[in-house]
């Protein structure tokens, strides 16, 4: 009698290399995975780089919604029971591998992969959780609390390993558009930031951890002390990260 071979998936193989129904792709920065209004058809996950999410109206307004680096999918949306449109765009920030996997074999590998579908998940609910604290963020803090929050994540303070604290060109605009104010305010708070020590930048932004006192501790002059600190919210979904939320209360 013959007897049964466990089967064995490895997850991070999978995602490393092309494969039925999944290739690699390489893009310049602001080149496009998908446009907003592209048939949703396809997964992708960024092994190399950072990208952006951003969204036009109906009147041609842009606005840059989250930011992707390593480890991020996008487009899961390719999942639903119906497929539709692309509700946003991705695109490249800085040069980027990613692994695009088609509809049909994301939605076969989750199915029959509970390893992979346990940290799909946990990327999901980890998403999930940022996005509540962006809204927490745009509705309770002050504008310049969001500025430190967006290039506190953007340095990936609060995740495993060292932060990357040297981060990918920025213009002011695309941090106005995060945060929701206007690109002089935005200038305003980062000449403030480098004054007090907490940034350096000439073609680019350096973060310096300091700058973590602006969320934790309300450690700016005329700071409104009434309005509530949120989490910085870890992306990470594979390893407790370095500051755990109840320090960033």
């Amino acid at each position: 009698m013959i007897g049964n071979e466990s089967h064995t998936f490895d997850t991070a193989a999978f995602l490393a290399n092309r494969g039925l129904g999944r290739k690699i792709i390489q893009l310049q920065p602001k080149q496009s995975f998908f446009s907003q209004g592209d048939p949703a058809d396809a997964v992708f996950y960024l092994q190399k780089g950072r990208a952006k999410v951003t969204v036009v109206s109906t009147a041609g307004k842009e606005a840059t919604i989250t930011l992707l680096s390593e480890g991020d999918f996008v487009g899961e949306e390719s999942l639903a029971a119906v497929p539709g449109l692309r509700l946003y765009t991705a695109a490249a920030v800085t040069a980027c591998t990613a692994l695009k996997i088609g509809r049909e074999e994301m939605a076969r590998v989750l199915r029959e992969e509970h390893e992979f579908s346990d940290l799909f998940l946990k990327f999901l609910l980890a998403r999930n959780m940022r996005t509540q604290a962006d809204l927490v963020d745009q509705l309770f803090n002050s504008s310049e609390k969001r500025l430190a929050r967006i290039l506190l994540l953007m340095a990936e303070f609060g995740q495993p390993g060292e932060p990357k604290t040297l981060i990918p060109k920025i213009s002011q605009e695309t941090l106005a558009e995060m945060i929701g104010t206007t690109r002089s305010r935005v200038s305003f708070f980062m000449n403030r930031f480098r004054k007090m020590g907490f940034i350096d930048y000439k073609d680019r932004i350096r973060v310096h951890e300091s700058l973590l006192n602006v969320v934790l501790h309300d450690r700016m002059p005329d700071d409104n002390a009434e309005k509530p600190s949120i989490y910085v919210i870890p992306r990470s979904y594979s390893k407790p990260a370095n500051v755990s939320p109840e320090e960033l209360c």
